[in-house]
């Protein structure tokens, strides 16, 4: 599967440590950044990613921040990104697999590289049921996003 990831500063180890492993699971990884410990705003992060995965043939997207909060609000912010923060395994494979969601949010400072390991491989080893209940919430979704923007 080709992989968006980015971070700000407070994922970028976190960040380091999944590329490695999804790597060497066979995935192809576009990273966006960030790639120092320089103090960056996580909203640029989720905007790099939301565009990797919109328009750039990323099939998903794994975003990190200090708690997962921020970079999941900005990224949600994109239209047609389903970005959720996830921090145990039963979220991160039921948001793709009922909410179609393509984005994975995780806290850098929130959980650990372990824990991290096994909501990605969650994540990506998820797809959506396309059951009508779901494919009908979904369809919902996309018209609030419609009504209202992102």
């Amino acid at each position: 599967m080709k992989l968006a990831i980015g971070s700000d500063h407070a994922g970028l180890d976190l960040k380091k440590g999944l590329v490695e492993h999804l790597e060497k699971s066979g995935h192809q990884i576009v990273d966006v950044g960030t790639y120092s410990a320089d103090s960056v705003d996580y909203p640029d992060y989720a905007e790099k990613l939301g565009h990797a995965v919109l328009t750039d043939g990323c099939e998903r997207g794994i975003l990190i921040c200090g708690s997962g909060v921020g970079a999941s609000v900005a990224a949600n912010k994109m239209k047609g990104i389903r970005a959720g923060l996830c921090h145990d395994v039963y979220s991160a494979h039921q948001g793709v697999e009922h909410d179609d969601m393509n984005v994975l949010v995780l806290g850098g400072r929130v959980i650990g590289p372990q824990t991290a390991i096994e909501l990605v491989n969650a994540y990506t080893g998820a797809r959506f049921t396309g059951e009508e209940r779901h494919a009908r919430r979904l369809r919902k979704v996309h018209a609030l996003e419609e009504r209202f923007g992102s």
